[in-house]
Order: structure tokens, then C-alpha cells, then sequence
């Protein structure tokens, strides 16, 4: 087992997942990354091993299924030992009437944002409270505080993981274990967004290296000082 630190990012695709691996690589992290579709985790495994830093590897894993998340860790603990840093950063969305909404999407969208946090909050948190250290962090949105119209199918979600992460936070910081929640109140710099970069100013949209920066930090900050509710969002952004 390798005594540099560890670190899982569930969710992973060409923005901010990619953005958290390459940081946590750079820290001379191993980082597992995880995704449904391995193709999206390769190519960030590919840049990670360009980069000479941490090692990667990636892992195609269903968020919503309990024993494929037991498998994550199990294997990632196996290869590398308990993780030090554990991001859940995995959601879907669908913006729609109430009008029109159908059961399915709804739950569709609850398990990916929330219960998909919670399979994945729990396994990091049995493990780093059994060590008595760890950061586990989970990515939120606009939505996490305010929920919008035709948005209901992110909202309920993203609340929900909101409250999941303040009660963990209240349980595990007596134990060691970090627990902070991250709102990305902005649009982030991808190629969704790309029409975008000509309308805003450079630092319109949110700058994905920058945003895991913050993350980094997060997971560094000295126990006096454990921030819990963290909000990001570019200057130009209406609040």
C-alpha cells in the first residue's frame, strides 16, 4: 500500500470531475474516478498519467446501486487503502412543466442528486470514522437553495443533499471526519457552455481548474476552521 493520499471522485466527466482528479493528482494523490461510462474516466486517466504526478484509475459505477458503490470503495481500499478525500459530484437534471412531468424522471433525477450521495456519503464516512480522519464533500447547485421554475427534477434532489451533508457534517466532525457541501451557483466553463464564452467575459463562467482548486483547499483546511456551506460563483453572477 502507497502512503501517498487517496482520493475517490464519483462523477466524473470532461468539467469539474476531470478538473478534481487532475488537482488531486498534482497533490500526489492516487485518485479513483468514477462515472457510468468508462470512456469518460479513461480520457481523464490519460491525462492524469500525462501529467507524471499521482497514479489514476478509473471505474464505471451506477451511483444509485448499493453494491456496486460497496464495490468502489472496497476495490479502491484495496489497491490504495481507506480514501483520505471523497467527492460526490454525480446529478442529473431535466428542465420541465409539472405539467407535463412524469414519475420516472422524477426519480430518475432524486437518485442520481441525493440518494446517489447518500450510498456514496455513507461508505466514505463508516470507513473514515472508523480511522478518524477524512474530507467527504459533496457538489451542489443554485438549485440547493433555490428552486426555480420547470426545475423542480434538480431542486428536490440538490435540497436533499444539501440537509444530507449538514447532518453528516454534525455527526462525523466530532469523529475526524470533514464533511462540506459546495455550491456552484454559475455555469461552468465546458463545452455545454462553449456558445457561452463569447457572450460573457473571461471569467463569466466558472473556470473548472479554479473551482477544484477550491475543493483542494477544502480538504486542507486545519480542524479549527472545517468549513461546512461553501458557495461559489463568478463576479458577474446575480444573487
Amino acid at each position: 500500500m502507497t502512503a501517498n493520499e487517496s482520493a475517490i471522485v464519483v462523477g466524473v466527466g470532461p468539467g469539474l470531475g476531470a478538473a478534481l482528479g487532475r488537482r488531486f493528482a498534482r497533490a500526489d494523490m492516487n485518485v479513483a474516478l468514477a462515472a457510468r461510462d468508462p470512456n469518460k474516466t479513461q480520457t481523464v486517466v490519460d491525462e492524469i498519467k500525462d501529467l507524471g504526478a499521482g497514479a489514476a484509475q478509473g471505474y464505471a459505477v451506477d451511483t444509485t446501486d448499493e453494491d456496486a458503490v460497496e464495490r468502489l470503495f472496497a476495490d479502491v481500499e484495496a489497491k490504495w487503502g481507506t480514501p483520505n478525500l471523497v467527492v460526490y459530484n454525480a446529478g442529473a437534471f431535466m428542465k420541465v412543466s409539472i405539467l407535463e412531468a412524469t414519475a420516472d424522471d422524477f426519480l430518475r433525477c432524486w437518485q442520481a442528486n441525493c440518494y446517489g450521495g447518500f450510498l456514496v456519503g455513507r461508505a466514505a464516512a463508516r470507513r473514515m470514522a472508523a480511522r478518524g480522519a477524512g474530507t467527504i464533500l459533496f457538489t451542489g447547485a443554485t438549485a440547493s437553495k433555490r428552486g426555480s421554475a420547470q426545475f423542480f427534477n434538480l431542486a428536490v434532489g440538490k435540497f436533499g443533499l444539501l440537509a444530507l451533508a449538514q447532518s453528516m457534517a454534525r455527526e462525523l466532525g466530532p469523529k475526524g471526519v470533514h464533511v462540506g457541501h459546495v455550491v456552484i451557483d454559475g455555469q461552468i466553463h465546458s463545452a455545454r457552455y462553449a456558445h457561452l464564452a463569447k457572450e460573457r467575459p473571461p471569467d463569466g463562467l466558472m473556470d473548472p481548474d479554479a473551482i477544484a482548486e477550491s475543493y483542494y483547499e477544502l480538504h486542507r483546511q486545519h480542524r479549527s476552521t472545517w468549513s461546512l456551506e461553501v458557495e461559489l460563483r463568478p463576479w458577474m453572477e446575480k444573487f
